[in-house]
C-alpha cells in the first residue's frame, strides 16, 4: 500500500431518512458513529467525523459533514443559509493562514469541502423548492453530485478532457443524478453467492449490481476516477472566486504578498479597531445617559416619597395634638362635674 495520504473532505446533505450515513457507509465500507437524526431539531447541525481509511491502495484522511435536521424546520430557507456559512468559514480558514507573514499551509488543517453529495428524495415528481435553492447556492461553493441541468444550475461535472477518464467519465455524466442504494448487509441469492443488498417483500436489490443501481459508477466517480480534479477545482475555482471578492472587499489587490499586504491589514485592523472604539464609547454615552435618566427619576421618587412621610407624619402629629386637646377639655369637664356632686352630698 502507498504510505501518502492526502485531505478528502465530503459534505452530505439531504433531509432526515434519506439514507445519508447507510450509503457512506456502503461506499467506505465501514461503520460510522454518526448519532441517529430526528425530525426535532430547531436548526440544521453539522457533524463532523474523521477517519482514516484506504481506497484504491492509497491512504486517505476522510473528513465527513453530515447535515442532521436538513429541510425539517418550518423556516426551510434557513437549512441553506447554515450550510453555505458553513462553506464560507472553511474557506476563509485557509484565507486567513495564506495572509500570515510566516504561513505553514503544509501543516494547515484544510477543511474545504471537496464534494458534496445532495440526496433528492426518491419518491417526489422533480426538485422541491428547498432542492432549488440549495442547489443553486451550495453550487457557487462546492462541487455538488448529483446535477440536473434541466433547472440550469451549474453543478459539478465529471471532466472528459482527459483523454485517460474521458470514456469513463462521459458514461458517469449520462448516469447522473445517481440512483443509489447503500447496505452493508449481505444476503444469500438462490444460488448461494453472498452479496450485498436491500432485502424486500418482493425480492433483493444488489448493492454493487450496475442493473440494479448506479452505486458502482458512484463510487468510482467519486472516490477513484475524479478525486484529484474535485480537490483542484475547490482549490483552484471555488476557492479562488471566495479569496477574490474577500481580497476586493479589504481593498488588498489580487497577488500582493509580503510587507505591502501586512501594512494593508494591519490598516484595515486599524480601522476595525476605531469602529469598535467609535461604537463602544457611543455606547457608553448611551448607557451613561440612562444611568443619569435613572438616578434623577430615582432622586425625584425619593423626594416625593420624604415629602409624603413629612405629610403624614405632620398629619399624624395635628391629630394627636387634637386628641390631647379633646382629652384634657374631657378632663376638665369630669372634675367639674365631680365637684358639683361632691358640693350636693354634703349639703
Amino acid at each position: 500500500m502507498n504510505n501518502s495520504k492526502f485531505q478528502f473532505n465530503l459534505m452530505c446533505v439531504g433531509e432526515t431518512g434519506m439514507g445519508k450515513t447507510t450509503l457512506i457507509e456502503s461506499l467506505f465500507n465501514m461503520k460510522l458513529d454518526f448519532e441517529p437524526c430526528n425530525h426535532e431539531l430547531k436548526t440544521v447541525e453539522l457533524r463532523t467525523k474523521t477517519y482514516d481509511v484506504a481506497e484504491g491502495g492509497i491512504r486517505v484522511k476522510l473528513r465527513l459533514v453530515e447535515t442532521a435536521g436538513f429541510g425539517d424546520q418550518l423556516d426551510k430557507d434557513k437549512s441553506a443559509k447554515v450550510i453555505v456559512d458553513y462553506l464560507e468559514s472553511q474557506f476563509e480558514k485557509y484565507l486567513q493562514e495564506e495572509l500570515k507573514a510566516r504561513r505553514m499551509l503544509q501543516y494547515f488543517d484544510d477543511s474545504r469541502i471537496h464534494a458534496c453529495l445532495y440526496f433528492i428524495s426518491p419518491t417526489g415528481h422533480g426538485l422541491k423548492t428547498l432542492d432549488l435553492v440549495t442547489l443553486r447556492e451550495l453550487a457557487k461553493r462546492v462541487n455538488v453530485i448529483p446535477r440536473t441541468e434541466t433547472q440550469k444550475i451549474e453543478i459539478y461535472s465529471f471532466p472528459t478532457d482527459d483523454e485517460t477518464v474521458s470514456t469513463t467519465n462521459q458514461a458517469m455524466n449520462t448516469a447522473v443524478p445517481f440512483a443509489v442504494v447503500g447496505s452493508c448487509d449481505f444476503v444469500k441469492k438462490e444460488n448461494g453467492q453472498m452479496v450485498r443488498a436491500r432485502q424486500y417483500p418482493w425480492g433483493i436489490v444488489e448493492v454493487e449490481n450496475e442493473q440494479h443501481c448506479d452505486f458502482v459508477k458512484l463510487r468510482e466517480a467519486l472516490l477513484r476516477t475524479n478525486v484529484d480534479e474535485m480537490r483542484q477545482r475547490t482549490h483552484e475555482s471555488l476557492y479562488e472566486n471566495y479569496r477574490r471578492d474577500r481580497l476586493r472587499q479589504m481593498k488588498i489587490g489580487d497577488g500582493e504578498t509580503g510587507p505591502k499586504i501586512i501594512e494593508k491589514l494591519a490598516q484595515k485592523h486599524r480601522e476595525y479597531q476605531d469602529e469598535f472604539s467609535r461604537q463602544e464609547l457611543n455606547l457608553r454615552e448611551e448607557f451613561q445617559k440612562k444611568l443619569d435618566h435613572t438616578e434623577a427619576d430615582m432622586r425625584k421618587m425619593e423626594e416625593a416619597l420624604a415629602a409624603r412621610e413629612r405629610e403624614v407624619q405632620d398629619k399624624h402629629e395635628q391629630e394627636a395634638k387634637k386628641l390631647d386637646a379633646e382629652i384634657r377639655q374631657l378632663t376638665e369637664e369630669r372634675m367639674k362635674l365631680m365637684a358639683k356632686v361632691s358640693k350636693k352630698l354634703r349639703k
